[in-house]
């Protein structure tokens, strides 16, 4: 073999391997702008179902607790916390821990093990009025006209906007203690009867009644 075609062989070879080097490369670069798609598709269908599943909390009250024992005494919190999806869904929950963090994360934890449903009229106020009841605590819930608002104390206002009512009154008949305010609240909206059952009741079109309009 002369020397020009061993040099034309040698050429050859190299064009061959860096042709196969570069489809290589390209095979790599895009296995992994897929398994790069993938994950981010994943990640994006994870924030849309979690923005789905978003339920809004708010804190009203913490209080320092202590506890005498033959060591000496230890404190702690507990957290009151609502919870709620802003459209008839609310709980009301109870965290306790050394640490007020992890208090209000227990409270919200308990509050959504104990969700209940509000029924709503189509104005988002409330079908009837109410007394809820809870220890000592006495609330009167009374249902409000379009663009009323929400008028009620704090812990009772806290239950009233994460249930998703926009138009109520709510007044606090008995003790000041927030626990029993917020916790006779809830009572009151778990014995709210639906427009539903109102109308049954009363032998009156739920139109009627609340002013709708009939559907054609």
């Amino acid at each position: 073999m002369s020397d020009n075609e061993k040099e034309t062989q040698v050429a050859e070879e190299t064009q061959n391997t860096q042709a196969a080097a570069e489809t290589n490369n390209e095979d790599r670069k895009s296995r992994r702008g897929q398994r790069g798609e993938g994950r981010r598709g994943e990640r994006r269908n994870r924030r849309e179902e979690s923005h789905e599943n978003e339920m809004l909390d708010r804190v009203v009250t913490i209080n320092r607790v202590s506890k005498t024992h033959k060591g000496g005494r230890t404190f702690s919190f507990a957290a009151l916390v609502v919870v709620g999806d802003g459209n008839g869904r609310v709980g009301v929950g109870m965290g306790k821990s050394q640490e007020v963090p992890i208090a209000i994360k227990k409270g919200v934890e308990d509050a959504k093990k104990n969700m209940f449903s509000v029924p709503l009229t189509a104005e988002k106020t409330l079908p009837h009025e109410i007394i809820g009841e809870y220890g000592a605590g006495r609330v009167l819930i009374k249902p409000a006209t379009p663009g009323t608002g929400v008028i009620a104390g704090g812990a009772a206002r806290a239950v009233m906007e994460l249930a998703g009512v926009t138009d109520c009154f709510a007044k606090s008949l008995g003790t000041d203690n927030v626990m029993n305010v917020v916790k006779a609240t809830a009572e009151g909206l778990k014995n709210m009867e639906s427009p539903e059952q109102v109308s049954e009741r009363r032998g009156m079109s739920v139109s009627k009644i609340y002013g709708w309009k009939e559907k054609n």
